[in-house]
């Protein structure tokens, strides 16, 4: 149980640094939240879900887990989301991408770092 914290707590410090040090980093969160808000309003809205029941699925569907318990049953919410899979699902991609390149590169600084010290004893 401990583990599980101590990889939430390392997540939101890539995140925080994300956020704050990296553009491209911040411009796929931002487009991240867009996307599944945008979303979600949409699907309260054309398929009458709740706010929950919509941020589930579209979160769902950007991480392409798909258990198909909730599915669109009009054809403009259909439309959309094959619209919204192709989106959310690149995008998604590309920020897991930056988050396991962020976590590489701090790494590596602190390997170096590290390294670097016990040279010099």
């Amino acid at each position: 149980m401990a583990a599980f914290f101590i990889n939430i707590l390392r997540l939101l410090k890539i995140l925080y640094k994300g956020i704050k040090k990296d553009s491209e980093f911040r411009f796929l969160f931002i487009f991240i939240v867009l996307l599944l808000t945008g979303a979600t309003l949409f699907y309260k809205q054309t398929e009458h879900w709740s706010v929950l029941d919509a941020l589930y699925f579209s979160v769902m569907t950007m991480a392409t887990v798909g258990y198909g318990d909730l599915v669109p049953v009009t054809a403009l919410g259909k439309i959309f989301t094959m619209v919204y899979t192709f989106l959310a699902i690149g995008t998604f991609v590309a920020f897991t991408a930056k988050i396991v390149t962020i976590m590489f590169y701090n790494k590596r600084k602190h390997r170096d770092k590290t390294n670097h010290k016990s040279t010099f004893k």
